[in-house]
């Protein structure tokens, strides 16, 4: 957090706090949505949270593919703490103000955790690729070391991405509006309150997220187009049944992420799209990381004996 606080002292604005419109202005739809997203919330810490204690715990999980899915609940587990509480805030409260340094903090943390998924659900398909077309090969391919750098580069990517995001935005002017038409600091509703020129924020924009959605799906496409190769000219159906299943989770994450990701950056210019766009965003920020735990337990048997094998160790 500390560079994000350095860059922002620098910052040309005279703003020194915005205000976040949050989801929604109709009275009536406070209380329920409040409930409902506090219960989502909960949900989403205790999901990922017992993920990793159960991947931790048990040691037939201590495999690539759960390190895989331990960092992905890790990053949802720190992502719900990002925007959720802000969220919460805007349903309970009048005027739901956040000052521009926890602004440009937010903005940081949601580029990083965003980026870094992207790029671990992209190392997860090149997993699920070795898995199925190089199995002999997978202990060697797969090994601790390689894991741990295409996690370390994961990271390294989001936060790439993070600095220049934010490093940008900190470089524009706001003056007299301060009216965020979100329930979060993001890239374009913040872009529409510059009083000074966006073309370059918006050119930069463009291309990491282009770079980042282009690398990851070109790898993603690759692997699952390798995948399929190797199911069809699989005799057995059964291990057709097992092949698909192993990719299941994964491709269910990864359409639901890009899917509402899309969605949610159709438009960014206009701002009647921002205000459908924040809706979209709401799957990726909130719903998904609330849904990756239960995909990859419900779906799973290793994830469902592990379950079974503590609770009993609970009980005893």
């Amino acid at each position: 957090m500390q560079p994000v606080k350095q860059m922002a002292i620098k910052s040309n604005s005279s703003v020194t706090e915005f205000i976040l419109m949050g989801l929604t202005d109709q009275p009536g739809l406070q209380l329920p949505l409040f409930i409902f997203f506090l219960l989502n919330y909960i949900a989403t810490v205790v999901g990922n949270l017992s993920l990793m204690n159960l991947i931790c715990l048990n040691s037939h999980l201590h495999t690539p593919m759960y390190f895989f899915i331990f960092n992905l609940s890790c990053i949802d587990f720190c992502y719900s703490f990002v925007c959720t509480p802000k969220l919460l805030m805007s349903f309970v409260s009048e005027k739901n103000t956040i000052s521009f340094k926890g602004c440009m903090s937010q903005l940081f943390f949601f580029c990083f955790f965003v980026n870094s998924e992207c790029y671990v659900l992209t190392a997860m398909a090149y997993d699920r690729y070795v898995a199925i077309c190089q199995p002999l090969q997978y202990t060697t391919i797969m090994s601790p070391k390689i894991c741990c750098l295409l996690m370390f580069g994961s990271y390294l990517m989001g936060f790439a991405g993070a600095m220049v995001h934010t490093g940008f935005m900190i470089r524009l002017s706001f003056c007299d509006s301060i009216i965020i038409n979100h329930y979060m600091c993001d890239i374009f509703p913040l872009l529409q309150l510059s009083c000074s020129s966006t073309y370059v924020n918006e050119l930069v924009s463009s291309a990491v997220v282009g770079t980042i959605l282009i690398l990851s799906s070109i790898i993603i496409l690759v692997s699952y187009a390798m995948i399929l190769s190797n199911i069809i000219h699989m005799s057995s159906g059964k291990a057709w049944s097992k092949a698909l299943g192993t990719c299941g989770s994964h491709i269910i994450t990864v359409s639901l992420f890009y899917g509402s990701g899309l969605l949610a950056y159709v438009k960014p210019a206009s701002a009647e799209s921002v205000g459908h766009g924040k809706i979209f965003s709401v799957f990726y920020t909130l719903v998904i990381p609330m849904l990756n735990p239960l995909i990859y337990s419900l779906r799973n048997k290793d994830v469902k004996d592990a379950v079974k094998k503590t609770m009993k160790r609970i009980t005893s």
